[in-house]
């Protein structure tokens, strides 16, 4: 199955926003096998909409629209699609239900135009929206399958991959199953990690393995189809053993775990507290662990001390540690990792410090970063990196090489594996 990408929204043409809806949706097809050759974007206009879709009838099997389902004029996809298949439109019992209830129960007036996104092409499979108004769509006519998706990604996204693509899974497994396992690792780099499994990569048949890069993190998705589930997870989790027995060092988790939700998991679970004191990152430490639901019994809190007297004033560090030493140092970051544990009582302190750049700091070059680790039960330790990249990348890759150093600090004190 060949697939094409149309968003229809003029806000994408004028730059107003980004096309990450194309860029998410290929990313779940290509799990499926699906092969996207082409993306397209329309501004607001049904003739050129029309030629668009005709093109796309050309060179695709598969042709799925993200935009146009709303409640205004401009919102013209499924019309559009609708007298180019010449299939009328009709109301959707459940949607329009839903659409009155959001309004009855937020108290507002329901205008006539609402009524508008609960009106579907005639003969599809209606995708329910759980996050919005306008349902999704899934039509097949004329050997093709058009799928209509709202334009918001916060309802794309969960309303593909919780409704469409499991039919999507359903259709090109012919009885069989699909079934797909994503391995994240950090610490190394895309290209050394795909050296180190070159061999597996390049025998590779059923299952399949796709790498892929973003942030300074690599994951390997394996995909297996099978006649059914069983199956499919015995062929992942003998791939994934071959793969772990070679780069399974610097493994950290699955599917949607980051490293800060890694982080969360051993601090909950062992009854953990923390608190950060950030120069460079400005609180990027907390808040990524903020966002992680549960960390309210472990974070304590913490200070973003981004000038050198802020560290002395707020934090309590000698001047005479600046002045010998400076900012951008081993004896800085541990000085503040010590202090903020003390002055907030936990069992665990980070400091993080560094030239952010794209300027030399303290007279050290961009991207020199210094990392502190306090326990109350040892030593300090710290950690320096040399990161090479623009300012804010560099503060995000600081934030997590301290999770992932965090956490192998803990298992080397004892705890479970990572």
């Amino acid at each position: 199955m060949n697939a094409e990408i149309i968003a229809v929204g003029s806000e994408l043409l004028l730059g107003q926003i980004a096309n990450t809806n194309a860029k998410f949706i290929s990313k779940q097809l290509s799990e499926l096998g699906i092969n996207v050759y082409y993306h397209s974007v329309v501004g607001d206009n049904a003739e050129r909409l029309k030629q668009a879709i005709t093109i796309a009838e050309g060179r695709a099997d598969l042709i799925i629209f993200s935009g146009g389902l709303g409640p205004t004029k401009d919102d013209l996809t499924k019309e559009t699609i609708a007298s180019h298949l010449n299939l009328p439109l009709e109301y959707n019992a459940t949607a329009l239900a839903y659409i009155e209830r959001y309004f009855t129960t937020s108290g507002r007036e329901m205008t006539d135009n609402n009524r508008k996104q609960a009106l579907v092409l005639e003969g599809c499979e209606v995708l329910a929206n759980h996050h919005g108004m306008a349902p999704g769509m899934l039509l097949e006519k004329n050997g093709r399958t058009y799928i209509l998706l709202p334009g918001p990604p916060k309802e794309l996204e969960p309303m593909f991959q919780f409704e469409a693509k499991p039919k999507l899974a359903a259709k090109l497994s012919a009885g069989g199953v699909i079934q797909s396992q994503v391995l994240r690792f950090y610490g190394i780099g895309e290209a050394e990690l795909e050296v180190r499994i070159q061999d597996i990569l390049d025998s590779q048949t059923n299952p399949t393995i796709a790498p892929l890069a973003s942030d300074g993190e690599v994951t390997l998705r394996i995909t297996a189809k099978a006649d059914n589930n069983e199956e499919a997870w015995r062929l992942i989790e003998a791939k994934e053993a071959e793969i772990l027995a070679i780069v399974g060092d610097y493994h950290y988790g699955y599917n949607d775990d980051s490293l800060a939700s890694k982080m969360v998991e051993m601090l909950v679970r062992h009854e953990l507290t923390i608190a950060a004191a950030e120069s460079l990152t400005a609180g990027l430490f907390q808040a990524e662990l903020a966002e992680i639901p549960g960390i309210g019994v472990s974070l304590a809190g913490g200070l973003v001390t981004y000038d050198a007297q802020a560290k002395v004033d707020q934090l309590g560090i000698h001047q005479s540690i600046l002045d010998e030493f400076g900012i951008v140092s081993s004896e800085c970051a541990e000085a503040m990792a010590v202090k903020v544990r003390e002055k907030f009582g936990t069992d665990i302190g980070v400091g993080l410090t560094g030239a952010a750049g794209p300027d030399p700091h303290d007279g050290q070059p961009a991207g020199t970063i210094w990392l502190g680790f306090s326990f109350a039960d040892s030593k300090p330790v710290t950690r320096k990196l040399q990161l090479q990249g623009m300012r804010n990348t560099n503060r995000i890759r600081a934030v997590k090489f301290a999770y992932s150093y965090l956490m192998r600090l803990l298992v080397e004190k004892g705890y479970e594996k990572l």
